[in-house]
């Protein structure tokens, strides 16, 4: 009895070189297919999640910024009310460090340049620069972290 070729599947993969790959495996029922099916399953419930205002750890790390903090496997997130005033001393870590202003001005220094950030406004903060940011009105951001920072609290 001669052997029946086994069929081809299409599988998406996600991320880096997204697109589709061919499969050769047993029918859907059976054989690796539902092993790749589970992976695939877990990549969604872990990644393509949603987290609420009350899952969100919240803290006032220093006076006058208030934040929800979140993370991802790979990037950790601040979002800070602040108050008019507020500063975050000079400082440096090893991460790159996104802020994202969405209401009032925040004076942003990044290895010595002082700009005013209003809203719309993104600054990027390169690894290890020493930065620092001071309030001048009370305002509302995003702080992105890569990779995660676990001094965040």
């Amino acid at each position: 009895m001669p052997r029946r070729a086994r069929p081809v599947r299409d599988f998406p993969i996600y991320g880096a070189g997204a697109g589709l790959v061919k499969l050769r495996g047993y029918p859907v029922h059976g054989g690796l297919y539902p092993l790749f099916r589970a992976a695939r399953d877990r990549w969604y419930q872990r990644d393509m999640g949603f987290i609420g205002p009350d899952e969100m750890r919240a803290s006032e790390p220093l006076p006058g910024w208030k934040g929800r903090f979140w993370r991802s496997d790979s990037m950790s997130f601040a979002q800070y009310a602040i108050d008019a005033g507020a500063s975050i001393h000079e400082h440096h870590h090893p991460n790159e460090e996104v802020w994202i202003v969405f209401e009032g001005e925040l004076e942003v220094t990044i290895d010595g340049i002082k700009q005013v950030a209003g809203p719309g406004t993104v600054a990027v903060v390169p690894l290890d620069a020493r930065h620092s940011v001071r309030a001048l009105t009370a305002g509302r951001a995003i702080v992105a972290n890569h990779p995660v920072r676990h001094d965040l609290r």
